[in-house]
């Protein structure tokens, strides 16, 4: 293992030591993947599980040009809609109506001015009320930090329609959270 990273070749001569050592690595950004996007627990366990077989059966064919990171969440984020599309249940979503540009610097410059941690929870909060692919994206660009070219490499998107898809989410999410933030806050930060 080097750098703290699951040695690929241990686990394809069959250590499952090493396989557990992936699972450990990346089993809680999958899980919080999945439960963003679905929304219930049981479910997001259960694709989390999904999308660690799907790794392993798959990990041969692992070619290195993108980070495993991104392909595992790749995998986490196609598993999701599977599951979403078999289910065919609605997805709740906010509204775009009416969002302006203004709407999303505010909310950003009264997020700033918010401790981390308090960002990170308030974020995360928000999200759940967003549609799956919102929540994807969101979770893995604030919680995850995950750059554009990350971003479009997981979605399976060019960085143009991230940066789109992007703002749009931003500002769904900027709706949700001017309901949790006080009204002064978003003044003082304007």
């Amino acid at each position: 293992m080097k750098d703290n990273q699951p040695d690929i070749s241990a686990i394809l001569a069959g250590d499952s030591k090493e396989f557990s050592v992936l699972v450990d690595t990346y089993k809680n950004v999958v899980f919080t993947v999945a439960l963003r996007m679905l929304k219930h627990r049981e479910e997001a366990e259960e694709v989390a599980q999904d999308t660690f077989v799907k790794v392993y059966r798959s990990l041969g064919k692992f070619k290195g040009d993108a980070k495993l990171s991104t392909w595992i969440y790749r995998i986490a984020y196609n598993t999701c809609l599977d599951r979403l599309k078999k289910s065919g249940r609605h997805i709740r979503d906010v509204a775009i109506d009416e969002i302006e540009g203004y709407e999303i610097k505010d909310v950003d410059n009264a997020l700033d001015g918010i401790m981390q941690s308090e960002k990170a929870e308030l974020i995360r909060k928000c999200i759940t009320k967003l549609s799956p692919k919102d929540a994807a994206l969101l979770t893995l660009f604030y919680l995850e930090e995950k750059n554009l070219n990350e971003l479009g490499e997981i979605l399976k998107m060019n960085q143009n329609s991230v940066k789109v898809g992007l703002f749009r989410a931003r500002g769904r999410l900027a709706k949700v959270l001017k309901k949790y933030l006080e009204p002064e806050i978003i003044e003082n930060y304007g």
